[in-house]
């Protein structure tokens, strides 16, 4: 067997790397932190709440902000965080600063997660020039790099759509890959949803068939920083999930299944879908198949 390894190394950026190039004039840098505080009694299973506060109050210096749900979501969707039209993202994007000729870095705060959701997002429209920040924020912080409270943005810039519509899966794609030989259905979320413990989102359970590869367990939790390609590899084959076959990754509302999807790509997956909407659809559709342990 081959040694796991990453397919672009452009993809992942150090500390030390991003700390010499902030003055690069071609480069942009985000902080794209959104945090989701739980509820209990309601019909919804968390309020989003934007990172702004934290940036402000923090940030690696000279970089932007994005917020996921007030400007980069379809907040017309009666789901959070529902992919806009490649076309209309695109142009959002543009006017945030990334245009057809920059270099993007992407970094969140507590979890990786909202990073690698904005990167599949911007792959969705065509663009590839953007890359992670190993452990965001905070091992940047954890390291004492510097620090900046000054509002940062970038001037408008074009962003030429190129849509990949094969990123993104509805529930009618999840639903005809269940039993199919060709694919493989992966949970992205903590083992007690996939289990049917916690019923949060719903119905308690998970997609039949599917399998669970919890993306905050992909994460060291002290430094935040992704797994080496080795333990990525045997996180993913021990669930049985090979190249040759299509993956199909949900979560609750497509974010910590952009994780998995990330370390799929970078492991030489070819065939990533993310189910956009995730479990706050199918938990709630009772046409549409649960299972539990």
């Amino acid at each position: 067997m081959n040694k796991a390894r990453f397919r672009d190394p452009n993809l992942l950026v150090t500390g030390d790397w991003l700390a010499a190039h902030l003055d690069d004039p071609g480069l942009r840098v985000f902080d794209c932190t959104t945090y989701l505080v739980y509820a209990t009694g309601d019909d919804a299973p968390y309020d989003v709440v934007s990172g702004r506060a934290d940036y402000d109050a923090g940030h690696i210096p000279s970089s932007g902000f994005l917020d996921l749900q007030g400007e980069l979501s379809d907040n017309t969707s009666p789901f959070r965080f529902t992919m806009p039209a490649a076309e209309r993202l695109a142009e959002t994007f543009g006017q945030c600063g990334i245009g057809d000729d920059t270099r993007v870095v992407l970094y969140s705060r507590k979890t990786m997660q909202w990073a690698t959701r904005v990167w599949w997002m911007l792959r969705a429209v065509g663009f590839d020039n953007v890359a992670i920040l190993d452990g965001g924020w905070d091992k940047w912080q954890a390291d004492g790099r510097p620090q900046s409270t000054a509002p940062d943005t970038y001037g408008p810039a074009q962003l030429t759509p190129r849509p990949r519509p094969e990123l993104f899966v509805d529930k009618d794609g999840v639903l005809a890959a269940i039993g199919d030989d060709g694919s493989t259905i992966i949970n992205a979320l903590a083992p007690d949803l996939h289990s049917g413990a916690n019923p949060r989102y719903g119905r308690p359970g998970r997609i039949p068939g599917s399998v669970n590869v919890p993306a905050a367990a992909l994460l060291d939790p002290d430094t935040m920083e992704l797994p080496t390609p080795e333990a990525a590899a045997r996180a993913f084959a021990s669930v049985d999930v090979v190249p040759e076959k299509r993956a199909l990754v949900y979560c609750g509302g497509g974010i910590a299944a952009t994780l998995d999807a990330y370390l799929l790509h970078q492991l030489g997956h070819d065939n990533i879908a993310v189910y956009d909407n995730s479990m706050s659809e199918w938990a709630n559709d009772p046409s549409l198949p649960i299972e539990t342990d």
